[in-house]
C-alpha cells in the first residue's frame, strides 16, 4: 500500500531480512491471520547457512544450499528486493539505499550478522588467496573443499572468532570432515592439523566438550585455547594469534610478550587457512536508535523472553541481530520465531503477550564424515535436549548425521521457510 500523499510505501508488518529468520516468522504470521507482511531482502539466492560446512568438508554439493530468493517467499507475502539503508524508530519508516521510504505499523528486524572480514588485518586478502578458505560465505564453502582434499602435508589452520558470533562452533565442523578424510586417504599423520579457539575449552559444555576432546585426539589436532587471530600475513603465509594465557605452546613458532607483558602474540605459518571473521550487526543497524547503549556489536535490544523493543513497542527482533542471552543460531530460530509472531498477533490486538522464548539453541557438530555430536542447550550452555526419552543424544552418532545431512534441510525448505515447523 503506497500513502499518495507522502509517496510512502506502507505495511502492516515489515520485516527486514529475508533468511531463515525474516521467511519462517512471516509464514507464521500469515498462518496466525496477520495481513500485508512485506519481506525487504535484497539476495537474488536464499542460502541455508548449515549446509555450508558440509559443502566446505566435501559432504554436499554447493547446490543443496541454495535456491532462488523468490521461489521460498511464503504465499500472501510482498517481497521487497531492496537494500536497508536506515531506520527511523520515532518517525516508524524504513529507508532504503535507493532513498525510498517504507512505513510500518510493526517492524520486525532480522538481517542477520555482518562478517566483518577487514576487522582483522590481512584476512581479506587472505581469503582471495588460492589457499584461503571458509564456511562462513558461499562462495569460500564452495571454494574449500577443492582446497582441502589436495592437501597431503603441511599445515592446515583452523580459526574460531572471539565475541559474538553465528553458531560459532560450525568453525570447527569442516575440520573435522577433513580429518576423517584425510585419515581414510592415509595422509593425516603428515598433516599438522591446528585449532585456534578464543576460549578455555572447544564449546562450554562439559558432555560437548568430552566428545569434542575425545575426537580431537583421535585426529591428532592441536589446539590453541583462549586465543584469537589478530593478523594475516598471505604473501607469508603465517598468521598472529594473541591471548592473556600463555600456558598454550606452538611449537616452532616464534612468541614475544605486548609492551605491559600481559598479553601473548605468537606467530604461525601455515599452508592453508580456514578462519571464521569477528561479526557484529550490520553498520546501518548499528548506527541506528535500535541497539542496546554501550553494545559494540550493535544488536539490536529486545526483551529475552518475549523478543519485543523495551523502548520502541511496535519494534521486534529475533536471529544474530538480536541482542538476546541465547547463543546465536539457526536452531535457536524455531523457538525465536513462533515467540515473536504469537507475541506480535497479540499485541497488535490489545491482547497480552502470551509466548515466552527459553533460551534454547542447537549446535550439531559434524565430527566425521558419518556421525554428529548434537548439542542442545540454554542460554546458561545449560544441557536442554528436546527428545527427553532419548538418552544420550549428544553423544557421537551415525543417526544425528542423517538427520543434520537429510532431515533437517527438507524440512528447512519444505517447512520452517513456510512457517510450517
Amino acid at each position: 500500500m503506497t500513502d499518495a500523499s507522502t509517496d510512502i510505501q506502507h505495511h502492516n508488518v515489515v520485516i527486514i531480512g529475508g533468511g531463515n529468520a525474516g521467511l519462517s516468522v512471516a509464514g507464521r504470521l500469515g498462518r496466525y491471520g496477520v495481513p500485508d507482511v512485506a519481506v525487504i531482502e535484497p539476495r537474488e539466492n536464499h542460502l541455508y547457512q548449515p549446509m555450508f560446512s558440509h559443502v566446505a568438508g566435501g559432504t554436499a554439493p554447493a547446490a543443496k544450499a541454495t535456491r532462488p530468493q523468490a521461489s521460498v517467499i511464503p504465499k500472501g507475502v510482498s517481497w521487497i528486493q531492496a537494500r536497508v539503508a536506515s531506520i527511523d524508530p520515532d518517525a516508524k519508516t524504513v529507508t532504503l539505499t535507493s532513498g525510498r521510504s517504507i512505513g510500518y505499523g510493526q517492524l520486525i528486524v532480522c538481517p542477520g550478522i555482518q562478517k566483518n572480514w577487514n576487522a582483522v588485518p590481512g584476512l581479506a586478502e587472505a581469503m582471495e588467496s588460492p589457499v584461503g578458505i571458509s564456511n562462513y560465505e558461499f562462495e569460500y564453502a564452495e571454494k574449500a573443499w577443492s582446497v582441502l582434499r589436495a592437501v597431503r602435508s603441511g599445515t592446515v589452520v583452523f580459526t574460531q572468532p572471539a565475541g559474538p558470533a553465528t553458531c560459532a562452533g560450525a568453525s570447527q565442523k569442516p575440520m573435522y570432515l577433513a580429518c576423517d578424510f584425510w585419515r581414510e586417504t592415509g595422509v593425516l599423520a603428515d598433516i599438522r592439523v591446528v585449532l585456534v579457539v578464543p576460549t578455555p575449552t572447544l564449546f562450554g559444555m562439559p558432555l560437548i566438550d568430552a566428545e569434542l576432546e575425545r575426537k580431537v585426539a583421535e585426529y591428532g589436532i592441536e589446539v590453541h585455547y583462549d586465543r584469537e587471530l589478530v593478523e594475516v600475513d598471505a604473501a607469508q603465509k603465517s598468521i598472529v594469534i594473541a591471548g592473556d594465557d600463555a600456558r598454550t605452546e606452538l611449537p616452532g613458532a616464534q612468541s614475544r610478550l605486548d609492551g605491559d607483558g600481559t598479553i601473548t602474540r605468537e606467530t604461525l605459518a601455515y599452508d592453508v587457512l580456514h578462519a571464521v571473521p569477528p561479526q557484529s550487526a550490520p553498520d546501518w543497524l548499528a548506527e541506528s536508535a535500535l541497539p542496546v547503549a554501550g553494545d559494540a556489536g550493535g544488536f539490536v535490544e529486545v526483551d529475552s523472553l518475549t523478543l519485543r523493543h523495551p523502548r520502541y513497542p511496535d519494534v521486534w527482533a529475533l536471529g544474530d541481530a538480536a541482542a538476546t542471552t541465547n547463543s546465536k543460531s539457526g536452531g535457536a530460530l524455531r523457538q525465536q520465531t513462533k515467540t515473536l509472531a504469537k507475541n506480535l498477533a497479540a499485541a497488535v490486538e490489545g491482547k497480552p503477550l502470551p509466548q515466552v522464548y527459553n533460551g534454547y539453541s542447537v549446535c550439531p557438530f559434524v565430527v566425521s564424515r558419518q556421525t554428529v555430536v548434537f548439542a542442545e542447550f540454554d542460554d546458561r550452555y545449560r544441557p536442554k535436549p528436546t527428545i527427553p526419552f532419548w538418552k544420550g543424544l549428544a553423544k557421537e552418532r551415525r543417526a544425528t548425521f542423517i538427520a543434520d545431512r537429510y532431515v533437517l534441510p527438507w524440512v528447512y525448505w519444505n517447512l520452517i521457510l513456510k512457517g510450517l515447523a
